[in-house]
């Protein structure tokens, strides 16, 4: 049976990026030229209240390429897979290509 988390509140499940650590040609690259701290947004949580009960909607949507902070976050282990929840005032921007 597959698990599957929900986040709630303004949060955001995110699973990290894992930069290459050698080109397609064999070459080793060092660990500092890969540094780019990002992730993939695996689930969203509906958003957050104010303090009039109002909805303030999550700004990220699913599948977006997110840039993360290097510090911060709950580790969240499902499976095998290791993920990232982080609030939504917590992502420093989205990735475009």
């Amino acid at each position: 049976m597959a698990k599957r988390l929900v986040p709630l509140l303004n949060r955001i499940l995110v699973e990290k990026i894992v930069p290459p650590s050698k080109t397609s040609s064999g070459i080793l690259l060092p660990e500092k030229s890969s540094k780019l701290n990002s992730g993939k947004v695996v689930a969203v949580g509906a958003g957050a209240r104010d303090r009039d009960g109002k909805l303030i909607p999550v700004t990220i949507k699913e599948g977006d390429i997110v840039l993360l902070p290097d510090y911060g976050g709950t580790e969240v282990k499902l499976g095998d897979k290791d993920y990232h929840l982080y609030r939504d005032e917590d992502i420093l921007g989205t990735l475009h290509e």
